[in-house]
Protein backbone atom coordinates (compact mmCIF):
# COMPACT_ATOMS: atom_id res chain seq x y z
CA UNK A 1 0.00 0.00 0.00
CA UNK A 2 1.08 3.63 -0.45
CA UNK A 3 0.10 7.15 0.47
CA UNK A 4 -1.77 9.46 -2.28
CA UNK A 5 0.63 11.53 -2.96
CA UNK A 6 3.60 8.72 -3.23
CA UNK A 7 0.97 7.51 -5.55
CA UNK A 8 0.73 10.72 -7.70
CA UNK A 9 4.17 11.40 -7.57
CA UNK A 10 4.99 7.73 -9.19
CA UNK A 11 2.29 8.57 -11.93
CA UNK A 12 3.71 11.86 -12.60
CA UNK A 13 7.09 9.77 -13.02
CA UNK A 14 5.60 7.54 -15.24
CA UNK A 15 4.51 10.24 -18.00
CA UNK A 16 7.26 11.71 -17.44
CA UNK A 17 9.15 8.69 -18.49
CA UNK A 18 6.75 7.75 -21.08
CA UNK A 19 7.06 11.38 -22.94
CA UNK A 20 10.90 10.96 -23.28
CA UNK A 21 10.57 7.43 -24.63
CA UNK A 22 7.90 8.58 -27.10
CA UNK A 23 10.21 11.49 -28.13
CA UNK A 24 7.43 14.04 -27.40
CA UNK A 25 9.18 15.92 -24.72
CA UNK A 26 11.32 18.98 -26.94
CA UNK A 27 14.18 20.14 -24.60
CA UNK A 28 12.19 23.72 -24.42
CA UNK A 29 9.20 22.26 -23.67
CA UNK A 30 10.28 19.97 -20.95
CA UNK A 31 11.99 23.63 -19.48
CA UNK A 32 8.90 25.05 -19.41
CA UNK A 33 7.16 22.49 -18.10
CA UNK A 34 9.63 22.54 -15.22
CA UNK A 35 9.58 25.99 -14.85
CA UNK A 36 5.45 25.54 -14.83
CA UNK A 37 6.08 23.01 -12.01
CA UNK A 38 8.20 25.05 -9.61
CA UNK A 39 5.90 27.61 -9.79
CA UNK A 40 2.99 26.40 -8.79
CA UNK A 41 5.01 23.88 -6.20
CA UNK A 42 6.07 27.52 -4.56
CA UNK A 43 3.09 28.69 -4.81
CA UNK A 44 0.69 25.76 -2.87
CA UNK A 45 4.04 25.96 -0.67
CA UNK A 46 3.31 29.55 0.26
CA UNK A 47 -0.35 28.95 1.24
CA UNK A 48 0.30 26.34 3.08
CA UNK A 49 2.79 27.75 4.86
CA UNK A 50 0.98 30.93 5.62
CA UNK A 51 -2.24 28.50 6.42
CA UNK A 52 -0.16 26.65 9.24
CA UNK A 53 1.14 29.81 10.35
CA UNK A 54 -2.92 31.43 10.59
CA UNK A 55 -3.40 28.60 12.35
CA UNK A 56 -1.19 28.27 15.21
CA UNK A 57 -1.99 32.10 15.54
CA UNK A 58 -5.19 31.38 15.84
CA UNK A 59 -4.66 28.24 18.33
CA UNK A 60 -2.08 30.89 20.46
CA UNK A 61 -5.08 33.41 20.75
CA UNK A 62 -7.40 30.68 22.20
CA UNK A 63 -9.88 32.50 19.53
CA UNK A 64 -11.43 29.07 18.82
CA UNK A 65 -12.21 28.65 22.33
CA UNK A 66 -13.68 31.40 22.88
CA UNK A 67 -16.31 31.72 19.44
CA UNK A 68 -16.86 28.22 21.27
CA UNK A 69 -18.29 29.41 24.60
CA UNK A 70 -19.46 32.73 22.73
CA UNK A 71 -21.94 29.79 20.08
CA UNK A 72 -22.40 27.90 23.15
CA UNK A 73 -24.10 30.78 25.33
CA UNK A 74 -27.21 30.74 23.11
CA UNK A 75 -28.19 27.38 23.35
CA UNK A 76 -28.51 26.86 19.13
CA UNK A 77 -28.94 23.21 17.79
CA UNK A 78 -25.47 21.78 16.46
CA UNK A 79 -27.06 21.50 13.03
CA UNK A 80 -28.06 24.98 12.77
CA UNK A 81 -24.30 26.06 13.46
CA UNK A 82 -23.18 23.48 10.67
CA UNK A 83 -26.13 25.06 8.28
CA UNK A 84 -24.58 28.59 8.93
CA UNK A 85 -21.43 27.55 8.58
CA UNK A 86 -21.63 25.57 5.64
CA UNK A 87 -24.43 27.75 3.32
CA UNK A 88 -25.09 31.19 4.30
CA UNK A 89 -21.78 32.29 6.54
CA UNK A 90 -18.43 30.99 4.48
CA UNK A 91 -18.00 27.75 2.75
CA UNK A 92 -20.47 28.05 -0.01
CA UNK A 93 -20.02 31.84 -0.86
CA UNK A 94 -16.20 31.52 0.13
CA UNK A 95 -15.87 28.86 -2.04
CA UNK A 96 -17.19 30.98 -4.92
CA UNK A 97 -13.97 33.76 -4.60
CA UNK A 98 -11.49 31.55 -3.30
CA UNK A 99 -9.08 28.34 -4.26
CA UNK A 100 -9.85 25.35 -2.17
CA UNK A 101 -7.29 24.24 -0.81
CA UNK A 102 -6.59 27.62 1.26
CA UNK A 103 -10.08 28.26 1.52
CA UNK A 104 -10.19 24.80 3.68
CA UNK A 105 -6.12 25.75 5.22
CA UNK A 106 -7.58 29.15 6.56
CA UNK A 107 -11.34 28.17 7.78
CA UNK A 108 -10.63 24.54 9.05
CA UNK A 109 -8.40 25.79 12.73
CA UNK A 110 -10.83 28.67 13.31
CA UNK A 111 -14.16 26.60 12.97
CA UNK A 112 -13.16 22.87 13.98
CA UNK A 113 -13.12 23.60 17.59
CA UNK A 114 -16.66 24.91 17.82
CA UNK A 115 -18.29 22.13 15.63
CA UNK A 116 -16.00 19.57 18.05
CA UNK A 117 -17.35 21.61 21.18
CA UNK A 118 -21.12 21.73 19.84
CA UNK A 119 -20.70 17.77 19.61
CA UNK A 120 -20.78 17.15 16.25
CA UNK A 121 -18.73 14.55 14.84
CA UNK A 122 -15.54 15.67 13.88
CA UNK A 123 -15.35 13.19 10.46
CA UNK A 124 -18.43 13.96 9.76
CA UNK A 125 -17.50 17.66 9.61
CA UNK A 126 -14.97 16.65 7.63
CA UNK A 127 -17.29 15.16 4.89
CA UNK A 128 -18.78 18.21 5.24
CA UNK A 129 -16.34 20.49 4.36
CA UNK A 130 -15.09 18.50 1.26
CA UNK A 131 -19.04 18.29 0.11
CA UNK A 132 -18.60 22.29 0.02
CA UNK A 133 -15.66 22.41 -1.77
CA UNK A 134 -16.81 20.16 -4.67
CA UNK A 135 -19.40 22.47 -4.67
CA UNK A 136 -17.00 25.22 -4.79
CA UNK A 137 -15.47 23.94 -7.54
CA UNK A 138 -18.03 23.87 -9.82
CA UNK A 139 -20.11 27.13 -8.94
CA UNK A 140 -19.01 30.58 -10.53
CA UNK A 141 -16.89 32.89 -10.40
CA UNK A 142 -13.53 30.71 -9.29
CA UNK A 143 -14.96 27.41 -10.93
CA UNK A 144 -11.65 25.46 -11.54
CA UNK A 145 -13.25 22.51 -12.91
CA UNK A 146 -15.64 24.73 -15.32
CA UNK A 147 -12.35 26.40 -16.64
CA UNK A 148 -10.28 22.94 -17.30
CA UNK A 149 -13.13 21.67 -19.36
CA UNK A 150 -14.09 25.06 -20.96
CA UNK A 151 -10.12 24.63 -22.16
CA UNK A 152 -9.96 21.16 -22.86
CA UNK A 153 -12.85 21.84 -25.58
CA UNK A 154 -12.57 24.77 -26.99
CA UNK A 155 -15.62 24.19 -30.00
CA UNK A 156 -17.80 24.55 -26.71
CA UNK A 157 -19.14 27.98 -25.54
CA UNK A 158 -18.29 29.08 -21.83
CA UNK A 159 -22.32 29.61 -21.07
CA UNK A 160 -22.88 26.45 -22.54
CA UNK A 161 -20.81 24.29 -19.54
CA UNK A 162 -22.32 26.66 -17.20
CA UNK A 163 -26.07 25.59 -18.15
CA UNK A 164 -25.02 22.23 -18.22
CA UNK A 165 -23.42 22.45 -14.82
CA UNK A 166 -26.60 23.67 -13.01
CA UNK A 167 -28.10 20.09 -12.74
CA UNK A 168 -24.76 18.94 -11.11
CA UNK A 169 -24.55 21.58 -8.66
CA UNK A 170 -28.34 21.50 -7.21
CA UNK A 171 -27.33 17.79 -6.91
CA UNK A 172 -24.49 18.63 -4.99
CA UNK A 173 -26.67 20.76 -2.67
CA UNK A 174 -29.15 18.24 -2.04
CA UNK A 175 -26.46 15.65 -0.80
CA UNK A 176 -25.16 18.52 1.29
CA UNK A 177 -28.97 19.19 3.00
CA UNK A 178 -28.70 15.62 3.53
CA UNK A 179 -25.40 15.34 4.92
CA UNK A 180 -26.27 18.42 7.18
CA UNK A 181 -30.16 16.80 8.11
CA UNK A 182 -28.50 13.01 8.85
CA UNK A 183 -24.88 13.43 10.08
CA UNK A 184 -24.78 9.88 10.16
CA UNK A 185 -25.01 9.62 6.47
CA UNK A 186 -21.67 11.15 6.02
CA UNK A 187 -20.17 8.65 8.04
CA UNK A 188 -21.88 5.26 6.45
CA UNK A 189 -18.88 4.76 4.05
CA UNK A 190 -16.65 4.66 7.18
CA UNK A 191 -18.43 1.57 8.71
CA UNK A 192 -16.38 -0.36 5.73
CA UNK A 193 -12.83 0.93 5.96
CA UNK A 194 -11.20 -1.08 9.02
Amino acid sequence: MATVGACAGFGAFGAFVFALIRGSLTRKELMATLVESTRTTVMLFSILIGALMFGKFVNFTGMPGQLTDFVSQFGVQPTAVIVVICLIFIYVVLSMAMEQLSMILLTVPVYFPVVVGLGFDPHGFGVLVVAVVMIGLISTPVDMNLFVVTTRLPNVRLSSVFRGVWPFFFAQMVGLGLFIAFPSLSLWALRFVN
